[in-house]
């Protein structure tokens, strides 16, 4: 194996990872939710600080990624892209007003201004929930079922131009 394949094959192992963290914190939200209804608030504020750690490490790993290797282009068939590019666009969209979201609800909470935390954070959850699956099907249908095998910059993948 040459330096560029061992780069290449270091590289297709962000998606797996940073999907692996975004489920991971999906699951922490669950965890958190539920000890929450349970009125255990000291472990639900720390399970839901750990799930905003495991957010903040897919974004990262993420965006470092497109930063600095490109977005997958979509590798299935042509008759299938316009169904996925319309997915992709919704996750997308999804997933950056859950982040907003999950940061005003994490704010909520550490002030103290627990109705309104409460109020919102039934949506921000089942939101990140949504972007955890949309997330996860993304990602089988770029690296399970078609894979893609390339990158380019990241507009050029999501609306395949050039």
């Amino acid at each position: 194996m040459n330096w560029w394949d061992a780069q290449v094959s270091i590289y297709t192992l962000f998606p797996t990872i940073s999907t692996t963290f975004i489920v991971i914190s999906a699951v922490l939200v669950a965890i958190g939710w539920n000890l929450a209804i349970k009125r255990k608030l000291d472990a639900h504020k720390k399970v839901m600080i750990a799930g905003a750690v495991f957010a903040t490490l897919f974004f990262i790993v993420y965006s470092s990624r497109t930063i600095f290797v490109g977005n997958t282009v979509w590798g299935g068939p042509d008759s299938l892209e316009p169904y996925y590019r319309v997915f992709l666009i919704f996750h997308i969209v999804l997933a950056t007003v859950a982040a907003v979201f999950g940061i005003s609800t994490l704010v909520l909470g550490f002030k103290e201004r627990f109705a309104k935390h409460r109020k919102i954070g039934r949506v921000t959850s089942i939101m990140w929930f949504f972007t955890a699956i949309t997330g996860v099907a993304v990602y089988v249908l770029l690296y399970v079922m078609y894979p893609g095998g390339h990158t380019k910059p990241m507009l050029d993948a999501i609306f395949g131009l050039s």
